[in-house]
């Protein structure tokens, strides 16, 4: 490692002045960034944590139904919380590890945006906005490719408001080492439509699959996916899996979160 400065700040108003320091970085629950650190890939000069500041944390269930999570809430406390819907407790308690699950957080994972992580794939099918220090942004506007997302130096998430769907699954393929999806599909079932994101296969990151949209919308069932393919054109090929099987499991996984989710009602 590197010598560099560390700061914990206890609320939003000191994290966002101290992110104001050149080369400073936040920092989640350091599950990439730290080991992006150890490679020298990331070398801030400042780094902010964000795990002490209380107002982050912890879900609650609003007026209209949704559901609110902190930014600095761990996959672990989504996974055991009652006031979450199964599609998202089931990602939640299947992310990496235990030590992973008690560390990770649901903003830091959105800021992020790996293309194999699991969060992007919920907050793309439910609908969810994201809420930063400074306005809301929709998740169809916030996913902007590999690792880019719509925040701007020095924002930080402070919440995730979900709209609850009446039927919901998250079906992963999983990288066995590292438990991330080689593809992983979440399918959000509301009264107005169904939404359906793909997570781990795209070389653009997370996505909606639309034709699927439209075909489950007509006939929520497995028999509507059938007739559909997903071009290999784009997929992410590496040693784990060739495009061609991403784009096979890409149908796979769908099919498995209809009949999952199906029989939840």
């Amino acid at each position: 490692m590197y010598n560099f400065e560390f700061k914990q700040p206890k609320t939003i108003s000191e994290a966002l002045t101290a992110l104001k320091s050149d080369e400073a970085q936040a920092l989640a629950g350091g599950q990439t960034l730290i080991p992006t650190m150890k490679q020298r890939l990331a070398s801030p000069s400042t780094l902010v944590s964000l795990s002490g500041i209380s107002e982050m944390k912890g879900i609650c269930k609003n007026d209209d139904g949704s559901i609110s999570i902190g930014g600095g809430t761990t996959h672990a406390d989504v996974a055991n919380n009652p006031n979450i819907f199964p599609g998202l407790v089931t990602l939640a308690e299947n992310i990496g590890d235990a030590a992973v699950r008690n560390r990770g957080t649901i903003g830091g994972s959105l800021a992020n945006n790996d293309p194999a992580a699991c969060y992007p794939a919920a907050a793309l099918s439910a609908g969810a906005t994201i809420i930063t220090d400074t306005r809301e942004i929709s998740s169809d506007d916030f996913f902007q490719g590999m690792f880019e997302t719509a925040l701007e130096e020095g924002e930080i998430i402070l919440s995730v408001r979900f709209p609850v769907p009446a039927l919901s699954s998250y079906q992963k393929f999983v990288q066995p080492a590292s438990r991330f999806a080689m593809v992983g599909v979440f399918l959000s079932n509301f009264d107005n439509g169904t939404r359906v994101a793909v997570t781990g296969a795209s070389e653009e990151g997370v996505y909606r699959w639309s034709e699927a949209e439209v075909a489950l919308n007509d006939n929520f069932s497995e028999a509507a996916l059938n007739d559909l393919s997903i071009e290999s054109e784009g997929m992410i090929s590496d040693i784990h899996a060739s495009k061609e099987y991403r784009a096979h499991l890409v149908k796979v996984m769908t099919k498995r979160a209809v009949t999952d989710a199906s029989l939840k009602k």
